[in-house]
């Protein structure tokens, strides 16, 4: 039995602004399957706290969040 292959698609939102960074991950996870990951890049602080915690609301899980450096974090996501 082959195992499956786990899909993951990214989103860059850099330079995007609450609410535009929760509505635009929104958009993203709906053109995924579920059980898909994405990853998306935030360099609005208020972002990291406000995407993860609507989305973990929704059900989705959230993977982990990386902080790349002072202006950039990683975001990961499975889509329920």
């Amino acid at each position: 039995m082959q195992d499956m292959v786990n899909m993951t698609t990214e989103l860059d939102l850099r330079g995007e602004v609450c609410p535009y960074t929760f509505v635009k991950t929104k958009l993203k996870l709906e053109e995924i399957e579920c059980g898909e990951e994405l990853i998306v890049a935030f360099d609005h602080a208020p972002a990291v706290e406000n995407v993860p915690g609507n989305l973990k609301n929704e059900g989705h899980k959230i993977l982990g969040i990386e902080k790349k450096d002072d202006h950039l974090w990683k975001v990961r996501i499975r889509k329920a």
